[in-house]
């Protein structure tokens, strides 16, 4: 397994991030993607990402809800550890609308840019979506041929919504713990949308699965999503492991 969303440098897992690396391990998970958020929450994921090389693999962007006045100058951070190394991908990137509207504008057009500084830089991108589907859609739609590629975070939405991101180009939608949540209605979109169009997440510390739902999630919980994957599609989860690696792959060619 892949888990190719997760926030494991943040202060929710001080306490006992080397175990929970450790159980991500023992669990099956191959490796880790660490989304950015901006500047403050840079340092501590290049830690992780320094203590366990060929493990952790560092984003760089940022992130919508951290679009404020000032989103130029956070804006830069990005473009400068962009020219300064090699990430994985840039992300976490995209709108989201659903508790303040103040910096649309702003927010779309930080995505916009970031969108360009994915296509310079050969990189995917991670894309975050929420109440904003018809923004990120209007926002994607000029660089469909573009050979732009990434993942749509957290994907809750409709099969319709599904297949509008699907003709975008090599996108993939990322699933997580919402899928083993009862009242989801993820499991009657996915049930026609092909296997080989997901991706793993546990987007952790949040969005925990059941059965650890209301605590603090973490990736060696992925095996909870994959055995319900495995059950829509009626597969083995060794199947799902095998077909979200592969996809995962092809999203993110900087992994070893």
């Amino acid at each position: 397994m892949i888990d190719t969303h997760s926030h494991i440098y943040s202060e929710e897992f001080d306490a006992d991030r080397d175990e929970v690396i450790a159980r991500a391990q023992n669990a099956g998970v191959q490796k880790i993607i660490l989304p950015n958020v901006d500047s403050e929450t840079l340092p501590r994921m290049l830690q992780l990402e320094a203590k366990y090389p060929d493990y952790c693999y560092a984003a760089i962007g940022l992130h919508p809800e951290s679009v404020k006045e000032d989103f130029q100058n956070e804006l830069a951070v990005v473009k400068s550890e962009l020219q300064r190394r090699k990430y994985i991908a840039i992300g976490e990137i995209g709108i989201d609308l659903y508790w303040d509207k103040t910096y649309q504008a702003e927010q779309i057009r930080a995505f916009q840019a970031q969108v360009e500084w994915a296509l310079e830089f050969n990189l995917p991108v991670i894309i975050h979506v929420r109440n904003s589907h018809r923004e990120t859609i209007d926002t994607l739609k000029p660089y469909v041929s573009s050979g732009l590629k990434g993942i749509f975070h957290c994907f809750g939405g409709t099969l319709a919504e599904a297949e509008e991101i699907l003709s975008l180009g090599e996108f993939k939608l990322g699933i997580g713990g919402v899928v083993t949540f009862k009242n989801s209605d993820l499991v009657a979109s996915l049930m026609h949308i092909p296997l080989e169009n997901l991706v793993l997440e546990t987007d952790s510390p949040y969005l925990t699965p059941v059965p650890f739902r209301g605590k603090r999630n973490e990736s060696s919980y992925l095996r909870y999503v994959t055995a319900k994957l495995a059950e829509i599609y009626s597969v083995s989860q060794d199947e799902v492991n095998r077909v979200t690696t592969e996809s995962a792959c092809s999203v993110f060619s900087g992994l070893k």
